[in-house]
């Protein structure tokens, strides 16, 4: 069955991560989505490593479900070709610097009455249209301005980046929530939207209490390492054998199950830790309890245990064992996706699953242009006569 976005068309202008994400999420619900890039080099991040048969594998896992038509953004005639794509789309996604669309003559008001019903994401590092807006903008710089990165890694070491990019992951995510909500709305009223999607935005939005705290508490929220914010004990502890599991048993659900499983009930009667408030006041004599427990037990034990009791636990995985998982390919989480140059790319899954209209991975990664005449005779109905001159004259 066809995914449940298919049949809209996407113009994908982006680069980098961000907008690549949004884009790529629409892909993976069906829509046919365009990547226009620029004809020498395309998108920056195909340059970059690792690479295999000279191509980015950066660049592959965040642009799956695409097809590739390159465009001369500085040509007259290019630049023409561009309004008239953007005429037949129902979304464009794009990540430049604001002014940039602008200075192309491809702003929102003139695209806006191009195309009425265009659905226009516009994703950046610090918004549209404020003083901040032509700053320049990375997922590292949106974890230290925000305050992410200072509320990340152990009291005692430096501020320390996510070890993903989860800024630009959860913008991109933003992005196509503001897309399906403009979809709906042009459902009611025909007519499309803009919608502004930050870095900076999305950065300060994984902050969880740290504001109110700041303002009504007069408390800074800084580094704790591993420890859970809210509750106690929630660690990681390194187990006998050196290697670490991470436990959550801090709730009232919780505790009483991990207290009887070390056979140590009176646990529940003590007032350090009789109540949630109590455990939290005395989180580290909790902590030194478990790390106590499972430091005389190997990782695979005390995971063992703990699952045994019902307790949420894992032993904290390298790369190699998620690869090897086998539980990973049998929920979907890891697949192989064709490529034009090699028989497979193993990357992350389709998170999404739907009963009625199922997500799918349909095409792997482009190669830069691969899709260009393909795109004009879908897009446009041209002839080959006129993509061959398209072609002969470097439009594309």
């Amino acid at each position: 069955m066809p995914g449940p976005l298919a049949g809209l068309k996407v113009l994908d202008l982006s680069r980098f991560i961000a907008g690549p994400h949004c884009a790529m999420q629409l892909g993976d619900l069906g829509a046919d989505v365009v990547k226009v890039e620029r004809q020498k080099g395309g998108d920056d991040v195909r340059a970059l490593e690792p690479r295999i048969e000279d191509e980015s594998i950066y660049f592959m896992v965040f642009n799956r479900n695409k097809r590739s038509l390159t465009l001369d953004f500085r040509d007259a005639q290019g630049r023409a070709l561009l309004k008239e794509l953007i005429r037949h789309a129902d979304i464009l996604v794009e990540n430049f610097r604001p002014g940039t669309m602008e200075a192309m003559g491809c702003g929102w008001d003139e695209l806006h009455a191009l195309n009425p019903r265009l659905i226009m994401a516009r994703i950046s590092g610090y918004g549209q249209g404020n003083s901040m807006s032509e700053n320049p903008c990375f997922d590292g710089i949106a974890q230290a301005r925000s305050g992410l990165m200072e509320m990340t890694g152990t009291p005692e070491g430096p501020p320390t980046m996510v070890g993903s990019f989860v800024v630009d992951y959860t913008t991109g995510l933003y992005a196509t929530t503001g897309i399906l909500a403009a979809l709906e709305r042009r459902h009611q009223t025909g007519e499309g939207q803009m919608i502004d999607v930050s870095l900076m935005g999305s950065a300060v939005s994984l902050l969880m209490t740290a504001i109110p705290e700041a303002e009504l508490l007069g408390r800074t929220m800084t580094r704790v390492g591993n420890r859970d914010r809210y509750s106690a004990p929630g660690q990681t502890f390194q187990a006998g054998d050196g290697r670490w599991v991470h436990v959550i048993a801090g709730n009232a659900a919780y505790f009483p199950k991990f207290a009887r499983m070390i056979q140590r009930p009176e646990l529940l009667e003590d007032p350090r830790f009789d109540t949630h408030a109590a455990r939290m006041r005395n989180h580290e004599a909790v902590e030194a309890i478990v790390a106590e427990w499972i430091s005389h037990l190997t990782a695979d034990e005390a995971v063992e245990r703990l699952a045994r009791a019902d307790l949420p636990v894992a032993k904290i995985a390298t790369i190699d064992e998620v690869v090897e998982s086998p539980y990973m390919r049998e929920a979907g989480h890891i697949v192989d996706v064709p490529h034009a140059k090699f028989p497979r790319l193993p990357m992350q899954g389709l998170p999404v699953r739907m009963s009625e209209s199922p997500t799918e991975i349909r095409l792997g990664a482009p190669v830069l242009g691969a899709d260009s005449e393909a795109v004009l005779r879908d897009w446009l109905g041209m002839t080959p006569a006129e993509v061959e001159t398209m072609l002969a004259e470097r439009v594309v």
